[in-house]
């Protein structure tokens, strides 16, 4: 007895001795009416040396670097009795505790207005808290245990969704820092659903689903029928969910129209903000952040690149597998939402065609391959920079370059090995994803090439992943029924400029609303005839064929009148004074898509039966 007595002090003495080891977190939000919360953070067993807080400047999902520190104030630190201690801001978003004991306690101001992915908002309505944009956290301790208690929220009315694991109603638990900053958490009266889904090895996963808008519940139930079939569609490319940590998955979404769009996904949730009125009348065009976040459960979160393994929140973490990871999951968020029935063939052609003018016309795509067009992301991933840049000529969305490097893998796999592009991503996780082995573009390659043969995968990856050779998607499409054409042929077009805008084959411009004459207010694209005349950021167009410039519409005018070949006399001026330059009109390059229906030409049994393996549900 008096053995098992002593094991018994031992395992507490244990126990005790992790927990004292833990972070601890508290939340109120006693002044929310003006966006702030108090935070404070425990932290205990501290070695003697120098104790470092601070804030993150990246946040996981986003690639660029963010200014969290900006936005905490009033920082102050306590030992275990509630003493005072000195504490020293010796960065921006670095706080250092130079003598202390066993216990510090660390409390803050967080000032939080913006609803989005990324950072953090607080008012009566809600505490919408984005991880990286909330909490402090303390440098070198990241694998400690961590619990964060959320005080004083029930008197709005809010309720608590998480993919943090819960320990009370109102106290969470994280197994480190990365997860912790992984977990976006939405306190608000949301409208909730929940349900399970059936792996094929009998195990069920629970997928819950709380949107914070001015939706009914019965309108809340009804989109969630809707996103099942988006949620099965998906489980479907894989062949299983993955398993989730705690055993559910949640949707946090944020409806409203003062909040900034996003998606961001997480290792268990995603944090979705979507301006609009209400959830009713904008169903499906919401689905469509839906289905690309959720497919981020598989393909970033676990399906990962060594790159963002683990993920630093000092600094902008760059990754050239972006076409992969973001890439792919922007094809395949379009394709779902055909398969599950919220769209047809017809629909799909805007889809592709937006992905295709993507590679096919962009300078940047001209140049520069999908892998270095993802190293860009820390520039480009929603940064904070303020000065231009001359993106219109450097950079191509590593979404819609992967995206459509992705339709072009699955129209090539199926027509030339009787695959499918499911098939490769399948493969894909069951090699890196579903064990958690963080991949390299090679990586990807050996299983294209286990999926097809060696030499077609080392053919497509040098031309289309590391080089800048282009598909011929007007072959692919053919497969299906579909046409590739230009959008505008034999129509003059003098390309797009900030203030003047040329639409296809609309005829209608975007007007700047300026006095006198066009002001020229971002890059031009370099393949375009306006840059060509050497009009550029800072000029201001004049006269056109003689005539003088009020607005847009009066050189799109002009413009219509002509054709391709057509000479126009510009005047513009600049601070270097007063000039005339002669521009060339062309046709313009952009491309659309149609089913061969719509283009007036027959569609044979093989295509209709292509096209229907391609876009048709793949739930059974």
């Amino acid at each position: 007895m008096k053995k098992l007595y002593l094991s018994m002090v031992a395992l507490f003495a244990t126990a005790t001795a992790f927990a004292q080891s833990d972070i601890y977190y508290s939340l109120s939000f006693a002044n929310a009416a003006h966006h702030e919360a108090e935070i404070s953070m425990r932290i205990g067993q501290l070695p003697t040396s120098a104790l470092r807080v601070r804030m993150s400047r990246s946040s996981a999902g986003r690639y660029a670097t963010h200014e969290f520190g900006k936005n905490v104030y009033n920082v102050k630190a306590f030992d275990g009795s509630g003493k005072a201690l000195e504490i020293k801001q010796i960065e921006g978003d670095v706080w250092e505790v130079p003598q202390h004991g066993d216990v510090v306690k660390v409390t803050y101001t967080l000032f939080a207005n913006w609803t989005d992915g990324t950072y953090a908002s607080i008012d009566p309505s809600h505490a919408h808290l984005n991880m990286p944009a909330a909490m402090m956290w303390a440098v070198g301790m990241d694998a400690r245990p961590i619990h964060i208690q959320f005080k004083d929220y029930e008197k709005y009315g809010w309720k608590i969704a998480t993919q943090l694991k819960p320990e009370s109603e109102s106290s969470y638990f994280a197994p480190g820092l990365q997860y912790m900053m992984d977990s976006p958490t939405e306190l608000s009266n949301f409208k909730a659903t929940a349900w399970e889904v059936k792996n094929p090895d009998g195990k069920k996963l629970g997928i819950k689903l709380s949107i914070h808008s001015d939706d009914s519940q019965a309108t809340i139930d009804k989109f969630t029928e809707l996103l099942k079939k988006v949620v099965l569609e998906e489980q479907a490319v894989f062949g299983e969910l993955p398993v989730y940590d705690y055993g559910e998955y949640t949707f946090l979404d944020d409806v409203y129209p003062t909040v900034s769009g996003d998606g961001m996904e997480h290792r268990n949730s995603t944090c979705i903000v979507q301006p609009a009125e209400k959830v009713e009348g904008n169903e499906t065009r919401l689905l469509g952040t839906y289905a690309h976040e959720y497919f981020h459960s598989w393909n970033v979160k676990r399906i990962r690149p060594k790159s963002l393994e683990p993920f630093n929140f000092e600094h902008a973490d760059m990754s050239s597998e972006l076409w992969f990871a973001e890439g792919f999951t922007q094809y395949y968020g379009g394709l779902v939402l055909i398969r599950a029935g919220f769209g047809d063939a017809e629909s799909y052609t805007r889809t592709a065609a937006g992905l295709i003018n993507t590679v096919l016309t962009s300078p940047a795509a001209l140049k520069y391959s999908p892998a270095q067009m993802s190293r860009y992301a820390v520039f480009a991933d929603a940064g904070v920079s303020i000065d231009p840049n001359n993106n219109a000529n450097v950079f191509t969305s590593y979404y819609t370059y992967g995206g459509a490097t992705a339709l072009a893998l699955d129209l090539r796999l199926r027509a030339d090995f009787n695959l499918t592009l499911d098939d490769y991503m399948k493969a894909v996780w069951l090699t890196l994803g579903k064990n958690m082995k963080p991949y390299t573009i090679p990586d990807l390659q050996a299983v294209l090439a286990r999926v097809t043969n060696p030499k077609f995968a080392a053919d497509f990856f040098g031309k289309y992943i590391n080089g800048i050779e282009k598909n011929d998607y007007a072959a692919l499409l053919a497969k299906a029924g579909m046409v590739l054409r230009k959008v505008a042929p034999g129509k003059a077009w003098a390309g797009s400029v900030g203030g003047f805008q040329q639409r296809g084959r609309s005829g209608q411009a975007r007007t700047t609303g300026a006095a006198e004459g066009i002001p020229i207010t971002n890059s031009v694209a370099q393949n375009t005839p306006i840059y060509k005349a050497g009009i550029d950021a800072g000029d201001i167009i004049m006269k056109a064929d003689g005539k003088d410039l009020a607005d847009a519409g009066t050189l799109q005018e002009i413009v219509a009148a002509k054709k391709p070949g057509d000479k126009i006399a510009l005047v513009y001026k600049n601070r270097t004074g007063q000039h005339e330059t002669t521009l060339t009109l062309e046709e313009n390059p952009a491309y659309e898509v149609v089913t061969n229906e719509k283009a007036g030409k027959e569609l044979t049994k093989e295509q209709s039966a292509f096209r229907a393996a391609w876009l048709s549900s793949k739930v059974k």
